[in-house]
């Protein structure tokens, strides 16, 4: 928020940290460690970063207590930097992408649908019939929302983002730029004579609450029953979720994940950058699992922990000869199985 000061005192309360330095000392910015200038509060949460600590110019750092003596400035000291940044960045975010003027003229409303108090409505924005916009709630200019939607109070729309019919939001959400909730799944099955034929999408899209979905993310409508999105998922730019899916509480999918149709992620999963989740039948995910970026997951994973896949990259020359080897592999098991086989 531009011109919002706070001291070091205040901060502390708000993340119960400990401040060693002057706790009326005032910070009206965040800065990185290395690039901070004075006024700014930054952090320090990796050990890659600690050659920056003792030359920062920043008026104070967020740090763990063992950290406090290459500090030359005033510090906010805390068993976790990084989530204590988190709580305090939102002070000084601001309200961008808030709509500010109420409805604009140029809205289009339709008059059966329900606004809530205080909601602020941009330029070209549609609304269609029978949707519930509830409290608070900022459309950004050119959004269109279909029939049948609502959206939980506190809920944020950038611009053009567009929600096909029956898509439920719950409270406090956002959705960035470009995101479309709410299209056709991709149903399909061919005729006698090899022809598609569409599968009618009658389902629809429901987010629950503090759900984020990143900018030109794509989530599906379900064939039948709804495609869902749990409590508190973070979804990440450029993500495409097929429907039917069904995604647990607190999960993470960050940016490029590609989901097949009625897969099932549990509560508190991680899904890094490029994963693909895809296979014969319906994979489910168990709670509190990890995959690691560009991984393929094409069966299901019943136990918690960290999952990879995929092959490291080379000299193209070098890879090439591999992915010959790799072709070999089937020939070479079983030449291996043949010789134990025959020493027994």
């Amino acid at each position: 928020m531009a011109g919002v000061t706070y001291t070091l005192g205040e901060l502390a309360q708000r993340i119960d940290a400990r401040v060693e330095g002057d706790a009326g000392a005032f910070v009206n910015g965040l800065g990185s460690l290395n690039t901070a200038a004075p006024g700014q509060l930054t952090h320090l949460s990796s050990r890659a970063y600690r050659r920056f600590l003792p030359h920062t110019k920043a008026t104070a750092v967020i740090l763990r207590a063992e950290d406090l003596s290459q500090c030359p400035t005033h510090a906010l000291v805390t068993r976790n930097p990084y989530l204590a940044f988190a709580r305090l960045s939102v002070l000084f975010a601001g309200n961008e992408g808030s709509q500010t003027g109420g409805v604009h003229e140029s809205a289009v409303i339709d008059p059966s649908s329900h606004l809530g108090s205080e909601v602020s409505i941009g330029p070209n924005a549609v609304v269609g019939a029978r949707c519930g916009i509830g409290d608070r709630v900022s459309i950004g200019a050119n959004c269109v929302i279909g029939d049948a939607c609502s959206l939980g109070n506190d809920t944020r729309l950038m611009a053009s983002v567009t929600l096909y019919r029956r898509v439920r939001i719950g409270t406090r959400g956002i959705v960035h730029s470009g995101a479309v909730i709410g299209a056709d799944g991709f149903g399909f099955v061919p005729d006698e004579r090899g022809r598609q034929q569409e599968i009618a999408q009658v389902g629809g899209v429901v987010l629950g609450d503090d759900v984020s979905i990143g900018a030109a993310t794509t989530i599906d409508r379900g064939a039948i029953d709804d495609t869902v999105i749990g409590d508190g998922v973070k979804i990440d730019n450029q993500v495409q979720i097929g429907h039917n899916c069904e995604i647990g509480d607190h999960t993470v999918i960050c940016g490029c994940v590609g989901i097949v149709g009625s897969t099932r992620i549990g509560k508190h999963c991680i899904l890094a950058g490029g994963v693909g989740v895809g296979g014969d039948g319906p994979i489910q995910i168990a709670d509190r699992v990890v995959v690691s970026g560009m991984t393929h997951v094409s069966r299901s994973i019943a136990k918690s922990g960290v999952y990879s896949g995929g092959v490291l990259h080379s000299a193209t020359l070098k890879w090439k000869r591999n992915a010959l080897r790799f072709a070999e592999l089937d020939d070479l098991a079983k030449r291996v199985a043949q010789l134990e086989k025959s020493r027994r």
